[in-house]
């Protein structure tokens, strides 16, 4: 097998508002495809390896946001290039001595074909284990964000949610969202085209610092 170097990136790192790489794998829950998570939000994220202490605080992170997921129509889909037995003895570990259930499948990536496929490994950091990385495909399979953590840095689960409502209100009502939005903050408005367009933005009475800046509020059930 040809060496990975860190000059040698993979020819198949996704890609921003292209579709999510399909994929079929075995996991705590079964036999799962991308495919099965169609009409949903879906985040997958990685983690270096099972019984380590920082990937199981995110575990159990994970595991106390999905609820609000489920509530945004999101589910969660865990991997790692271990086992699907070590899997299941740490969600086990997990629920023991944590006291969390664990309602997520995690993949057993032992070939490390999804970590391939989606760019997890980072042969600078380790070239065993997966980075934590975060990916979040819509319900259309169009990937619509990554975020990569390294080893030693365990997510913030509160930041993962704020992505998620922005990207869903961006969608619902064709806005942008400034640094540090948080749902019910004011949105940003797209920049006009057009030299018309600049000066009708100004009439229209939203809250403008200048004819490309202007933010509303959006209506409090949005």
């Amino acid at each position: 097998m040809e060496a990975v170097t860190q000059n040698s990136p993979s020819p198949s790192l996704p890609r921003l508002g292209m579709p999510a790489p399909p994929f079929q794998a075995e996991t705590t829950h079964g036999t799962i495809r991308l495919a099965d998570f169609a009409g949903s939000w879906l985040i997958l994220f990685s983690h270096p390896a099972d019984f380590t202490p920082v990937c199981t605080t995110e575990l159990v992170a994970f595991a106390q946001i999905a609820p609000e997921l489920r509530q945004r129509n999101v589910e969660l889909l865990g991997l790692s290039i271990d086992s699907t037995y070590s899997h299941i003895a740490w969600v086990r570990a997990i629920e023991q001595h944590f006291k969390t259930t664990i309602p997520f499948p995690v993949i057993a990536d032992l070939n490390k074909e999804i970590a391939t496929l989606y760019g997890m490994i980072m042969p600078g950091e380790s070239k065993t284990e997966t980075s934590r990385c975060v990916f979040v495909i819509d319900p259309n399979g169009i990937l619509r964000a990554m975020i990569y953590y390294p080893l030693t840095t365990g997510r913030n689960t509160d930041e993962i949610l704020r992505l998620i409502d922005a990207l869903q209100t961006a969608d619902k009502h064709g806005v942008a969202t400034p640094a540090n939005w948080r749902s019910g903050d004011k949105v940003i408005l797209p920049p006009p085209k057009t030299i018309e367009g600049a000066a009708e933005r100004l009439k229209a009475g939203y809250e403008c610092t200048d004819w490309f800046f202007c933010k509303k509020e959006l209506p409090k059930d949005g």
